[in-house]
């Protein structure tokens, strides 16, 4: 379990393999003395497995396996040698859950359809920007005003909703700290809907058709 408090951008070193098993080396500035092999690393906001790591220039490369699944529903498809990737540690008990709950389960990809710097509250660091993003109609359903979404590993609050669009609004610390400063329209991204709401959706079903 993670939660979407983006700790690390690593790097992608390399990639190998088949269109169905790929396996990609990140560079990260985590501790390799702090990585054990089995351990889960959200990269981008998917759920993967360390396979192999050791110390790097700047802190410790790791190695996943992306299968075909994790190929066809997420990014990873798209991940090459310097793709840059949100990278958050799997929770410890006692960690502070400072976003939300989040599986690393994709539900979808989502498309960036808007990018806009909000200038009217442009402080000493800079604007916020406001992003406005198109969701598959089946998962639209669940994305609701100040409700939560993961986008790439990021949790973050939904503003404005109308039918499968809607908007999120990143301060200039998150975009300084995340992939999110590189993100522009026509950028695909990760999306993982809130646990809540799929469980209420779910609840609801089965309460309407009798079980």
């Amino acid at each position: 379990m993670f939660t979407g408090l983006v700790t690390d951008v690593g790097q992608i070193a390399s990639v190998s393999g088949a269109d169905r098993l790929r396996r990609v080396r990140i560079e990260s500035h985590y501790d390799p003395a702090t990585i054990e092999l089995g351990a889960s690393i959200a990269c981008a906001g998917v759920c993967l497995t360390v396979v192999g790591f050791g110390p790097g220039a700047s802190g410790a490369w790791f190695e996943i396996d992306a299968a075909n699944e994790t190929l066809e529903k997420t990014t990873a498809k798209d991940w090459r040698p310097g793709t840059r990737l949100n990278l958050e540690r799997s929770l410890k008990v006692g960690d502070e859950l400072g976003g939300h709950i989040v599986s690393g389960h994709v539900d979808g990809l989502a498309t960036i359809t808007d990018r806009k710097d909000v200038t009217g509250d442009a402080g000493p660091w800079g604007p916020s920007t406001r992003f406005v993003v198109r969701v598959p109609r089946q998962l639209a359903r669940f994305i609701a005003v100040k409700g939560s979404v993961c986008l790439d590993g990021t949790s973050l609050t939904v503003n404005e909703v109308e039918g499968d669009l809607f908007s999120v609004l990143l301060i200039p610390h998150t975009l300084a700290v995340t992939t999110w400063g590189e993100r522009r329209a026509g950028d695909r991204v990760n999306l993982e809907i809130d646990l809540m709401a799929r469980y209420a959706a779910r609840l609801a079903e089965a309460a309407a058709s009798g079980y």
